[in-house]
């Protein structure tokens, strides 16, 4: 009995320790009860770069149809804003770098006109991963991403550009790609 409680006692110490251990490796999730959540479509080659605009969203529905519906709306919505605004920043850069005529009205034509490209790109748009998850309520949770060539988008702002007579008179192609290029690698960055 006396050999059973000395073998006792160093097994409890083995456990004691091995259970302080574990408390100090315990990762914070499990202390306060927060749980990771793995975003679909999160890594590098579905964020926007140098050579595409990229996005991605997610829908949710009872009916799987419209869960991709949502998915797709959200993400034409995204990429649209994301591609105005890059083409705005490109606009101004261009219009304070070039002596342009009249530069506001410059701008006002170019940026209705870029938004028209957008909406013609938009219809566009490649479809480059989905994933489906039926939720626990039923719901369909339909993840999309999508993405547009920068070359196909400035090729349109180019094309429209140029079958213009008042912007064309103040358009210097190279110098309105070498900013959009830079833009570009600004996206490639902050993706990173």
């Amino acid at each position: 009995m006396k050999t059973t409680k000395l073998l006792l006692i160093p097994a409890l110490a083995v456990l004691a320790l091995a259970g302080c251990k574990s408390k100090k490796s315990t990762p914070v999730q499990k202390e306060t009860g927060a749980v990771e959540i793995s975003v679909p479509f999160s890594s590098k080659e579905f964020r926007s770069d140098e050579n595409a605009f990229r996005a991605k969203q997610v829908g949710k529905s009872p009916d799987m149809a419209t869960a991709k519906k949502i998915a797709f709306q959200n993400a034409r919505a995204e990429m649209a804003a994301n591609i105005n605004a890059t083409v705005k920043r490109v606009t101004d850069q261009y219009t304070n770098q070039r002596t342009v005529g009249n530069a506001q009205e410059f701008e006002n034509k170019f940026e209705e006109m870029a938004r028209e490209v957008v909406n013609l790109q938009m219809s566009n748009v490649k479809e480059i991963g989905e994933k489906i998850f039926k939720e626990t309520d039923g719901a369909y949770s339909y993840w999309i991403a999508i993405e547009a060539g920068k070359k196909e988008v400035f090729d349109k702002i180019d094309e429209k550009i140029s079958n213009d007579a008042k912007l064309k008179l103040d358009y210097d192609k190279q110098k309105f790609q070498q900013i959009f290029d830079a833009e570009m690698k600004k996206l490639a960055e902050e993706g990173k």
